[in-house]
């Protein structure tokens, strides 16, 4: 069973992560200049490296549809810089999964593919999609709902070590992007972690920095730049999250729902 994957950031790349394992074969799009956060656990880093191994589950990128199916044909997952995923058309995927995270439809239709699950807000199950998973963290996170939407974006991440919005590094203003910091370092409350222009990004908390957007990313004014975790854990930059893995188990749910349904 062929699934793509619209998105290869963390969540996208724990429901790649988990649809290789359950024995899925996996093709993922994203942005030719990925801004993927958590990038030590991200697939879309396969766009920017040529390849990437996430525990021990390797991805490598594809040129085009037919070097996907090469890709494919090795047990490995294709990645495409094909953020309008027009590579659905040659791949003819039995399940497309949309996991791009703009807490809006940018472009999914029911019927795209025989099956079609959209992942967080935005989506509509039984009109834009077949079903829709959770993302907000609490008691339904992970629940695939075959009707209806899931649970509006807030604005406020989830929960972690009692912090919230000071978990996160926001872009002061526009321009380009400069790291002072990498995944895994350890910062302190009030230490500079990057720059913009020479405008400084300052950590809110203490913690391990698990995700920073690359040097060079263009940004804009409070665009999500990096997370600090307090729970000081430099393996958990290596490791899918928690919240990751059960948005998968709810995909791969609805994918064997409507499968054992004929889809």
């Amino acid at each position: 069973m062929l699934v793509l994957i619209k998105g290869a950031g963390d969540i996208a790349s724990g429901i790649a992560f988990r649809l290789v394992q359950s024995g899925c074969s996996v093709a993922m799009t994203d942005l030719e200049k990925p801004t993927s956060i958590r990038r030590t656990i991200c697939f879309s880093e396969a766009i920017v490296r040529g390849e990437m191994v996430i525990e021990g589950v390797a991805a490598q990128r594809a040129n085009d549809p037919e070097g996907a199916k090469a890709i494919l044909s090795q047990g490995k997952i294709a990645v495409l810089a094909d953020p309008e995923a027009a590579c659905r058309a040659a791949l003819r995927p039995d399940a497309i999964v949309d996991a791009i995270l703009a807490k809006r439809n940018v472009g999914t239709a029911r019927g795209d593919a025989p099956i079609v699950v959209a992942v967080g807000p935005g989506f509509t199950a039984g009109i834009d999609c077949d079903a829709v998973v959770e993302t907000m963290r609490g008691h339904t996170l992970g629940r695939a709902y075959y009707q209806g939407s899931a649970i509006p974006n807030t604005g406020i991440p989830g929960d972690i070590g009692g912090y919230t919005l000071e978990r996160l590094l926001r872009a002061p203003c526009d321009g380009t992007f400069r790291c002072v910091h990498e995944i895994g370092d350890r910062v302190e409350a009030g230490e500079v972690c990057a720059y913009v222009n020479d405008r400084p990004i300052v950590s809110s908390i203490r913690g391990v920095l698990r995700g920073i957007l690359p040097d060079g990313t263009p940004v804009y004014k409070g665009m999500k730049s990096g997370d600090v975790d307090p729970r000081c854990k430099v393996e958990h930059c290596y490791l899918i999250s928690d919240k990751a893995l059960s948005v998968a188990g709810g995909v791969l749910e609805a994918i064997l729902h409507f499968k054992s349904k004929g889809a």
